[in-house]
């Protein structure tokens, strides 16, 4: 192997490692109600998004837009919906110096305090990235949900809540 084969297998690694960044700054965005960021994960204008029974999109400003108005909903002062997602299983392809596809395993859990339902998910993810300005966005992103159980939080569930704030 050549210095510049080399060199050639770190640059991709970085790109790869940059791509996971992104995906984990996402899901972090969605448990930390973070609109600003969340909607910073995906290229300006033009996003192609398909989170199957959450909608379809042909831009991330609607889903952000559905995302502050579930996240961010508040009940007496007090936030109600609560996420968590955990992705897994990461498979990267680089299809070029500024582009590349991504393949990732979730699972996800719900706390809806408005129903007093908790919701587990598992699903996968096909994003396809692009560099834009520098930084990798998502450029298209669709959810397969694989299966779901929705099940009542009993009169004897409590949640404490943490912070939010960043």
């Amino acid at each position: 192997m050549t210095s510049a084969d080399l060199a050639r297998r770190l640059d991709d690694l970085d790109r790869i490692e940059a791509i996971k960044r992104l995906k984990h700054r996402y899901w972090r965005a969605c448990d930390g109600k973070d609109l600003k960021a969340f909607r910073s994960c995906f290229i300006g204008s033009g996003a192609r998004i398909d989170y199957g029974s959450l909608g379809s999109y042909d831009d991330a400003d609607p889903l952000a837009e559905i995302f502050g108005q579930v996240a961010l909903h508040k009940v007496d002062g007090e936030y109600v919906i609560f996420d968590m997602h955990h992705g897994m299983h990461p498979d990267i392809t680089l299809t070029s110096e500024t582009t590349a596809t991504g393949r990732w395993t979730l699972k996800f859990r719900q706390v809806n305090l408005m129903d007093r339902t908790e919701t587990l998910l598992t699903g996968d993810y096909d994003d396809e990235y692009v560099l834009e300005d520098g930084r990798w966005k998502m450029s298209a992103s669709t959810l397969t949900e694989r299966w779901v159980l929705r099940r009542p939080l009993g009169d004897d569930a409590t949640v404490h809540i943490g912070s939010f704030d960043a």
